[in-house]
C-alpha cells in the first residue's frame, strides 16, 4: 500500500459504500452484503455474499469490490470472497433501504 499506511475496516467500508447491486439500485453495504472485512500487511480481504444464489451479477459486483478498494487504497492485494454463510435475508438491509423498498421496519 502507499505511504505504508494501512487502511481501517471503516475506510474499506466506507469505500465498499460506493459499489451498488445494480439489481436493486442500493450499495451493497446498506443492503447487508458484506459479511467481513480483514486489513492486514498483506493485503485486504472482503467476504461478501448475494441477494440469491442464481443472481447474475456475481462477477459484476465481485469486479467492483476488487476495483474500488485497488483505486481507494492502492493496493493489488484485494481478496473478495463469494460466502453464502450466514444466507443473506432481508433483514440484513438498512432501515433506509428497507423503506425504500416497501419492507416493514
Amino acid at each position: 500500500m502507499a505511504d505504508n499506511a494501512m487502511p481501517s475496516k471503516g475506510d474499506v467500508l466506507e469505500s465498499l459504500q460506493k459499489v451498488i447491486d445494480p439489481e436493486i439500485g442500493f450499495n451493497i453495504v446498506e443492503v447487508g452484503l458484506v459479511y467481513r472485512i480483514d486489513v492486514t500487511e498483506d493485503g485486504i480481504e472482503v467476504d461478501f455474499t448475494l441477494t440469491s444464489p442464481g443472481c447474475p451479477l456475481a462477477d459484476t459486483i465481485y469486479q467492483d469490490i476488487t476495483t474500488v478498494i485497488r483505486e481507494d487504497h492502492e493496493t493489488d492485494n484485494v481478496h473478495a470472497n463469494l460466502v453464502w454463510s450466514p444466507p443473506w435475508n432481508p433483514d440484513f438491509m438498512s432501515e433506509d433501504v428497507k423503506l425504500a423498498l416497501g419492507f416493514p421496519i
